[in-house]
């Protein structure tokens, strides 16, 4: 994969499943990485959030992070929305 690119949750899976099968005869970090064309934090990081998830489990963190950022939102907006309205009803304008 070229630098720059984001990997979907898939690749990232498929990365660290190819990374414990290169790991296993004994290599170190830093060759595996190189092998996978990945850099060692990316590796770790990768570990951290998708280490030990199948596909599709990664895929439901990844809608449930979505929808948890919309609802934030949406009570952002509404709370706003609420603050106006009391500051108008006051007659603060």
């Amino acid at each position: 994969m070229s630098q720059g690119k984001r990997r979907t949750p898939e690749q990232i899976i498929n990365c660290l499943r190819d990374a414990e099968v290169l790991l296993s005869p004994g290599l170190s970090i830093p060759e595996v990485c190189k092998r996978l064309v990945i850099s060692p934090q990316s590796y770790y990081r990768y570990r951290k959030e998708y280490g030990g998830l199948k596909v599709n489990q990664a895929k439901r963190l990844k809608e449930l992070e979505k929808e948890n950022s919309r609802l934030r939102r949406a009570v952002s907006d509404l709370t706003l929305d609420k603050l106006i309205l009391s500051e108008a009803a006051r007659g603060n304008f």
